[in-house]
């Protein structure tokens, strides 16, 4: 009995050794005289076997406040034990009067800063994608389609010779337009204020904003969503379709929204979504 028990202790350690992690967290405006007293923490996960890809996670909330557990440590915990090392952006939101361009700056910043420290963190600079789920599925696409090329660190008077753009995007269940038919108004309120403009609508709406040079991009959403129209990811994959981007649309009848990367019982039982991801991820090279 004592050796059954020796060996099954050996055993469960030898398991919790193999997914051992390092963590850490890190205010990305530390130190910075133009957004002084900013704090933006960035949970920083790091395997102890990293396979030099790097995930930057952004958790949903309407751009109001943030899922840090359901869509944030839940996915660091997913893609760590893959051996993927997570930073987790707990950007700037509106519930703590925050509108843009905070989210931005914070994104862009994180991009920056994983990209400028790759190697501590175990880190192939060239590995570098962005997870984001409803809000932060807009976040996470504006990072992808505009955020190489609008720099709004430049305009803090912060330089870099990094690129800002991510090398892959995860949208998830996003929020994608900001027009009145589909767009979902509380994120937009968060974001743009109470009477945006309609220059502003289109030039938030990411299904009009997607570039030839786009990174790949998995979207994942469900027809059944209750909180997002589907129709976002509908025409968000069209528009990625029409520009010949490397994308997957992982469409699901049933889910909902705010499953993050939870067990659920429909979309892992069934569709076992996480694990298609992990499959389109390996084929890039990526995991």
């Amino acid at each position: 009995m004592k050796r059954l028990f020796l060996a099954a202790a050996i055993l469960f350690f030898l398991h919790i050794a193999a997914f051992a992690v390092s963590r850490t967290s890190v205010n990305i405006w530390a130190n910075t005289p133009q957004l002084p007293g900013t704090r933006v923490m960035l949970e920083v996960t790091v395997p102890d076997e990293p396979n030099g890809t790097a995930v930057i996670i952004c958790p949903g909330g309407s751009y109001h406040h943030l899922g840090v557990f359901n869509e944030g440590r839940t996915t660091a915990k997913w893609f760590s034990s893959r051996h993927a090392s997570t930073f987790l952006l707990c950007y700037r939101t509106a519930q703590d009067n925050y509108h843009y361009p905070a989210m931005m700056q914070d994104i862009q910043r994180a991009i920056q800063l994983v990209r400028e420290h790759a190697g501590e963190y175990g880190v192939d600079a060239s590995k570098i994608g962005v997870i984001g789920f409803s809000a932060g599925g807009h976040l996470a696409l504006w990072s992808g389609a505009i955020g190489g090329s609008v720099d709004e660190l430049a305009k803090l008077g912060i330089e870099t010779d990094v690129s800002l753009r991510p090398d892959f995007v995860i949208p998830v269940y996003p929020v994608v337009s900001m027009q009145d038919d589909i767009g979902h108004k509380w994120s937009r309120k968060s974001l743009l204020g109470r009477s945006p403009s309609q220059q502003q609508k289109d030039s938030f709406s990411m299904e009009l904003q997607i570039p030839v040079d786009m990174p790949p991009t998995y979207l994942v959403a469900c027809k059944d969503d209750r909180v997002v129209c589907y129709e976002n990811s509908v025409r968000l994959y069209e528009a990625l379709q029409a520009h010949h981007v490397d994308s997957s649309f992982a469409s699901y009848d049933k889910g909902g929204h705010g499953f993050g990367m939870q067990t659920n019982k429909v979309l892992f039982r069934e569709y076992h979504w996480a694990e298609q991801l992990a499959l389109w991820l390996e084929a890039r090279g990526f995991l």
